[in-house]
């Protein structure tokens, strides 16, 4: 430890924190620079105290031979150096010696300890003098030969380990040398778009008008529809985070922590389920244990799970699941499992010791292992036990009423008999007050009481260690506390309009906000698990960093298992998650994708944020401050903010729950980041979150439940502005535009090990159905308030750009319909969208082509995704386009016009041949009238190329320049249609029969259509020859 003397000297001589510069006579000292992440990193402007874009630091030098100054500090040394004697100061040393290096002590502007400043290094050998002698050198050095820091220089190890105060995240912008020649290549192919575009109008083709016109209408709209797609992605940016930097500023000792414990935020996971037939429980089981081993402080971390159909099957699964989460979790956390999904764990095919010490995993694993085989044909015999247990109480009870019966018909049963309800029981010997096998009243889908379960309790504040066992896991030393685990299942009756998945999630944030009130919630999918287990703590560095009170969520990229190795149908959709995303991240945010998102609780209340910028101007380059709004509920009824957007109009409506406004207040300020530094504005002070959460009791948890109540709802808020939005198939992307709207922003968080893993449709028909219901919603979207032309001055013009091309992009696929048959007819009429091939036409089209080129090879190089997967977006954006986007526009004007719902349904299906086979699924044909359009695009371009190569080899005077025309765009329909056909063909390349009589149909219409437009001349009909 440094001497009191020198502590009063150093802290005397020292500037304010305000104003903390090195003298004047330390001008040659040695520093250096970090980039931290400020509000300007998230385009937060004028929030920062520095003016610079750069904060000093000093940086910590130890004592070397190379580097003692020549000179004593007031002539007070601390102690006898071995190279010369000398202190630390700025005055020559006595006989005249010169001094060219120095070191200084400088107090940080934080009053943290005296740290050195180093100046020249000279030629002194470092390595030698490490080595041949005893010195110690650094930090990173082997040992310490004593608690001082050298030969009695009253420095400690403590004086270096002291630290400025570092950021949780930084921003990583693309590197010049790709992100310039991109923007660069942009606005060339805008403005050759723009010269070509005019060339096509001024140079019509007068054999074909009709051929002309529309395929100048299509090129004009395929230009404005790839001006939305590109524009947002002017800006893309990576990020990063700092866990360490997140570990020592929320959970080492401190003076405001002196115990070191947790000081984060509480976190609550929610995960929705509906239909154990269709979610299997095993599936959501696995999902739930992987959260219950999240690497998060278990007394801040709640899981819930919310069952929509209130099923007995995912009661009594979620049951055993927290049964064998007492033993997994444990497992886990002793020996570093990844991933902490127990299926996917099992199931790697790498080597399950890499990386492990412990002498005892082996044994621990294979136990772990038997238990888990154990517990996969418990949750798979759930039915049966179920069943038998109702049937052996339903008859019990059939006994008691046939007694009952009997004693009051003087010993005989009634001629009319007994009727007893087939009930189904729960294990304890009572009703389930959820849905029965067989329906009944108030125990039916869609009819059924509100049920809240505390399946594991509220866990201790400190850590409650293991001991050794001879028949389990030897436990010692490894907490083995488990999450609290809460099964919810709202109440629904006939009659309520529920919402669906919305609405569940609605009920699971009053009833978490009762129970726990995490200030953030991380929402996942019932198949989408935590690959790694510290992804909480990556979402948690952007929220606690500096200007994180501005961020509404943390979106995580989704990734997909069990996808065929070729990506057939593009289900890994890495062309969104990788370039589309990362751009967004540039502008106000990322996009809400409906799974693998940490919310802010405030912000999903619908409050506005602490700070906030409006854009004016036509492209939103004027920005100001917008005003401020109150950051309380009782604020807002005293100090309304009014405005002339509704979005903008703070929330009033919650409810009835004395209890859950209440708790409004609390999660806003729990949410806070750490007010640690200067900078940071709307801070909490540190160590206010270390008071461990009180146990739950009968009256909150009965508030629980009322919370979830059918008509708690009514004449309130929810599903408008609180919570998650209602009126959308697409919920997610209307909940994420309204908290945007406001003024909030968004971060992506892209980590090295993906955070989150699920499953994704592997069939072409579940594949399509799937981005049907996303077109629809898209269509939904921009037939609504939620409009992005009707946004709110807050929004980003980028960002409205990219909002109206998601709602936007279904509409093109009309216009991609008409554009895939023209190559037919250019074929069939032995015309061509332009007069001639010219030279003009051809070295535009070779322009526009490598432009797209050179553009794809950029994005692929700043986005990280491959060629391949490049290339499959793109077949997938033109089979996607002709079926399930044309039928959305379809079914959504239908619904807007004329108030008519359809549904596009599966009308006949067959299963897979082999049942061992993982990607069997992928060559299963089940037929939909989606099929229609694309396989209708595919026949007819095969026959007019047929058609059109026949009649230029037959006639007088070929024009071969019309004939290569139309078979390279023909060819280009069919080679964007190839996973298509190979979808059509299944395994053994079988056609269906559907496809022979549709090109049977196709062929013999258009033959009599084409006899009927262009018939025979008499000469050739009869055969003669004139001479």
């Amino acid at each position: 430890m440094a001497s009191s003397r020198s502590k009063d000297k150093s802290s005397s001589e020292s500037p304010s924190p305000a104003t903390a510069r090195p003298p004047s006579n330390q001008r040659n000292a040695r520093r250096t620079s970090a980039n931290l992440s400020r509000d300007d990193d998230l385009d937060m402007s004028g929030e920062s105290s520095h003016s610079g874009g750069h904060t000093n630091y000093t940086v910590m030098m130890p004592p070397t031979p190379d580097n003692q100054p020549g000179s004593k500090l007031d002539d007070k040394p601390d102690g006898p150096s071995p190279h010369g004697g000398s202190r630390f100061g700025t005055r020559p040393a006595p006989g005249g010696a010169k001094m060219d290096r120095r070191m200084s002590i400088m107090t940080s502007t934080n009053n943290n300890k005296s740290m050195l400043l180093r100046t020249q290094t000279g030629d002194f050998d470092h390595n030698r003098w490490l080595f041949e002698t005893k010195g110690t050198y650094g930090v990173g050095n082997a040992y310490w030969t004593d608690d001082h820091y050298g030969p009695d220089l009253g420095l400690s190890m403590s004086d270096f380990m002291d630290k400025p105060w570092k950021p949780l995240s930084r921003k990583v912008k693309v590197p010049p040398g790709t992100l310039s020649p991109y923007r660069l290549l942009i606005v060339i192919r805008l403005v050759v778009l723009f010269f070509f575009l005019g060339w096509r109008l001024q140079n019509p083709n007068r054999e074909a008008m009709w051929l002309w016109g529309v395929s100048v209408v299509c090129e004009l709209w395929f230009a404005f529809s790839w001006l939305l797609d590109i524009l947002p992605k002017f800006n893309p940016i990576n990020r990063a985070t700092d866990l360490a930097a997140l570990k020592d500023k929320f959970e080492q000792p401190s003076p405001s922590n002196p115990s070191g414990r947790s000081d984060l935020p509480g976190v609550d996971v929610f995960v929705s389920t509906a239909d154990p037939d269709k979610e299997p429980p095993l599936v959501t089981a696995n999902t739930m244990l992987s959260i219950l081993a999240a690497e998060y402080p278990i007394e801040k971390l709640a899981a819930y799970i919310s069952d929509d159909g209130g099923a007995i099957f995912n009661f009594e699964a979620m049951a055993e699941a927290v049964r064998f989460a007492e033993i997994w979790v444990p497992f886990c956390r002793k020996h570093n499992i990844e991933p902490r999904n127990p299926d996917s764990y099992f199931s790697q095919k790498t080597d399950p010791t890499k990386n492990k010490k412990l002498h005892d995993f082996v044994r621990d694993r294979r136990w772990i292992k038997r238990e888990y085989d154990e517990f996969k044909v418990r949750i798979n015999g759930l039915p049966e036990v179920i069943r038998k247990r109702c049937d052996a109480l339903n008859r019990r009870e059939e006994r008691k009423e046939k007694a009952i019966a009997r004693e009051k018909n003087g010993g005989t049963l009634p001629q009319e008999g007994v009727t007893v309800q087939k009930a189904t029981w729960m294990a304890d010997g009572t009703h389930w007050p959820g849905t029965w096998w067989q329906s009944a009243p108030d125990h039916a889908k869609g009819d059924h009481a509100g049920i809240v379960q505390v399946m594991s309790r509220v866990p201790e504040p400190e850590p409650v260690m293991g001991g050794p066992d001879e028949n389990r896991i030897d436990f010692t030393g490894v907490d083995i506390r488990i999450p609290m685990f809460v099964y919810v299942s709202r109440e629904k009756r006939p009659g309520y309009d529920h919402n669906k998945k919305a609405g569940a999630m609605n009920a699971m944030v009053r009833a978490s906000a009762i129970l726990s009130n995490g200030p953030f919630i991380l929402n996942l999918d019932c198949d989408h698990y935590f690959y790694n287990s510290l992804a909480i703590r990556e979402g948690m560095c952007f929220m606690m960093d500096r200007g994180g009170d501005r961020i509404c969520y943390v979106q995580f990229p989704q990734r997909f298992e069990g996808i065929d190795p070729s990506d057939r149908y593009a289900n890994h959709n890495t062309v969104f998650f990788d370039g589309s995303m990362r751009a967004l991240d540039g502008q106000q945010g990322p996009v809400y994708v409906g799974t693998g998102c940490m919310f802010r609780r405030y912000a999903l209340y619908g409050f506005l944020p602490p700070r906030a910028n409006e854009y004016l101007g036509v492209f939103g380059r004027i920005k100001s401050r917008a005003p401020s709004a109150p950051t309380h509920l009782e604020d807002s009824e005293s100090h309304p903010l009014t405005s002339d957007h509704p979005d903008l109009n703070l929330p009033k409506g919650f409810g009835n729950s004395q209890m859950f406004n209440e708790s409004i207040a609390v999660a806003e300020y729990q949410g806070r980041p750490l007010a640690d530094h200067i900078s940071i504005k709307n801070g909490r002070p540190p160590g206010a979150l270390l008071a461990p959460r009180p146990p739950l009791d009968a009256p909150t948890v009965a508030e629980a439940v009322a919370v979830i109540a059918c008509w708690y709802e009514d004449n309130s808020e929810w599903g408008d502005k609180i919570g998650w939005i209602y009126g959308s198939v697409t919920e997610d992307v209307v909940t994420g535009y309204r908290m945007h709207n406001r003024g909030w922003r968004s971060v992506y968080c892209v980590t090295k090990r993906d955070a989150f893993r699920g499953t994704a449709p592997i069939n072409l028909t579940d594949r399509l159905h799937q981005v049907l219901r996303w077109a629809t919603g898209s269509i939904e979207i921009f037939f609504s308030k939620n409009n992005p032309l009707l946004a709110s001055r807050r929004l980003k013009f980028l960002q409205r750009i990219a909002y109206l091309n998601v709602g936007f992009y279904p509409f093109t696929s009309v216009i991609l319909v008409i554009y895939c048959f023209l190559p037919a007819w250019c074929l069939f009429t032995g015309s061509f969208i332009v007069q001639s091939l010219n030279v003009a036409f051809l070295c535009y089209l070779l322009v526009i082509t490598v432009t797209l080129m050179l553009l794809s090879l950029l994005e692929v190089k700043w986005s990280g995704i491959e060629l391949e997967e490049l290339w499959r977006n793109e077949q997938f954006w033109v089979i996607g386009g002709t079926s399930a986007h044309l039928a959305a526009v379809i079914q959504g004007l239908l619904k807007v016009i004329a108030g008519i719902e359809i549904s596009f349904t599966l009308t006949s299906k067959s299963s897979g041949e082999d049942e061992e086979d993982i990607y069997a699924d992928l060559y299963v044909v089940k037929w939909t009238s989606l099929f229609i359009v694309p396989l209708t695009i595919i026949v007819v371009n095969i026959i007019a190329a047929v058609i059109g190569v026949s009649r230029t080899l037959y006639s007088v005077i070929p024009q071969w320049g019309k004939l290569f025309g139309g078979l390279f765009f023909s060819f280009w329909v069919i080679a964007h249609m190839y996973p298509f056909i190979k979808g059509l063909l299944g395994r053994r390349g079988r056609v269906p029969t559907i496809v022979y009589v549709w090109s049977g149909i196709l062929s013999t219409t258009l033959s009599l259509l084409w006899l009927s437009i262009s018939p025979p001349s008499d000469s050739t009909s009869t055969g003669s020859i004139t001479i």
